[in-house]
């Protein structure tokens, strides 16, 4: 099949499309220095053009909930207008597990409004939401710093290996449209507080994680931001050792 990935540049999509390769898909890498830009609209539609599939996993810094909405939104409508012309059979999305339940952090509001954009078009689609990756805590260590101290809650996080999702969207992306959401998360449920003082003794950082009251990153309650029913699971376990699990991961494996 002919895919094209959107973001295929990315942490994400490199490793997406070396992988869609390997498969023996024809894989079209999305992105700005090859004349595609969906922010803007520019060669997108040349881009899409003969594609069968298209997986979007595209990112953006922006954490404020207009400016991520913006872009989130706007790009996936412009994908999808140019898929409807074009004859796509099959509109993938990577999001978050939990987007729709932390809506106090902006970057998820983007999220969920790109999700809407999704379920309203008319390409048939499937979203795979994923848990945050194995190589994203650290960063949350650094949000969560404040005068040389990490201020960390104890709210629920089950990390994932991006090979994980790399593994689910290739598969996915070889399948029928589900018409529906996929979670992925890993196979272990941690505390937020526990990862983050394991995570940081075991890269020798000398920050102390303090354990304070309350959810985090936007997180409505303790376990907004893992999986609450059914769904994948990854096969990567957490690279670092002695962190508590915090028990209720069970899914199946992906």
């Amino acid at each position: 099949m002919r895919m094209l990935v959107a973001g295929g540049t990315g942490h994400v999509g490199s490793r997406l499309t070396a992988r869609l390769r390997e498969l023996g898909h024809d894989v079209v890498v999305g992105s700005r220095r090859d004349g595609f830009d969906p922010v803007t609209g520019a060669g997108v539609g040349d881009t899409v053009r003969g594609a069968d599939v298209v997986v979007d996993v595209l990112n953006s810094p922006e954490m404020a909930a207009a400016a991520a909405t913006a872009f989130f939104r706007g790009t996936t409508e412009r994908l999808l207008a140019a898929e409807l012309s074009t004859g796509v059979r099959h509109h993938v999305l990577l999001s978050v597990v939990g987007a729709d339940r932390a809506l106090a952090n902006g970057y998820y509001v983007g999220k969920v409004a790109q999700e809407d954009a999704v379920r309203e078009g008319e390409v048939p689609f499937t979203i795979v939401r994923a848990t945050q990756f194995h190589d994203f805590v650290p960063t949350i260590a650094d949000w969560l710093t404040v005068d040389g101290t990490v201020q960390a809650t104890g709210t629920l996080l089950q990390p994932v290996a991006v090979e994980d999702v790399v593994d689910l969207l290739a598969e996915v992306a070889q399948g029928a449209p589900l018409q529906d959401t996929v979670d992925l998360a890993g196979p272990d449920r941690y505390r937020l507080d526990d990862l983050l003082r394991a995570t940081l003794a075991d890269r020798s950082d000398p920050r102390e994680v303090v354990t304070v009251d309350g959810a985090a990153l936007g997180a409505e309650s303790a376990d907004a931001l893992v999986p609450l029913g059914a769904h994948r699971r990854g096969g990567r376990r957490y690279p670092v050792a002695g962190v508590p699990v915090a028990g209720g991961a069970a899914g199946t494996a992906a």
